[in-house]
């Protein structure tokens, strides 16, 4: 499948609000709706924020942001060559638990499954893959 934008940024947080902007004017034109807009800019942030921060030993690297349309849905990839990560992996995090007793992370990855409508993780040619999915009709 041929995506309907792709871009390739540095993988440095300076670069998140352009990478963010991307998604979002992407996604606004293939017809998703402004609320789920709202999510999907939320999620990409916490995406790319730990790709920027952690996926790189030695920083900067890059991310390939790749926006998809395909029945009923927009697909959004996050690309990086960095060191083997699946998010999906780790456990939920113990909301009950104080926070002073709270283990650091895990809170970014577990909004992003509760507010899209699909998270996949796939690791291809060496690279980490991340998509997340959004219905464009509804919010």
């Amino acid at each position: 499948m041929t995506p309907a934008a792709e871009r390739r940024f540095t993988a440095a947080l300076e670069h998140i609000p352009g990478m963010v902007a991307f998604v979002a004017e992407n996604a606004a034109a293939l017809g998703v709706h402004p609320q789920r807009i709202l999510q999907l800019e939320l999620a990409t942030e916490e995406v790319v924020a730990n790709i920027c921060s952690y996926a790189y030993e030695v920083p900067p690297g890059e991310v390939v942001i790749s926006v998809y349309r395909a029945a009923g849905t927009v697909r959004v990839d996050f690309v990086d060559n960095g060191v083997l990560f699946d998010p999906l992996a780790a456990d939920a995090p113990d909301l009950q638990a104080d926070l002073e007793n709270r283990e650091i992370g895990g809170l970014g990855i577990f909004l992003i499954r509760r507010i899209l409508d699909e998270v996949h993780y796939s690791r291809r040619d060496d690279r980490n893959v991340l998509t997340l999915v959004v219905k464009h009709e509804t919010a």
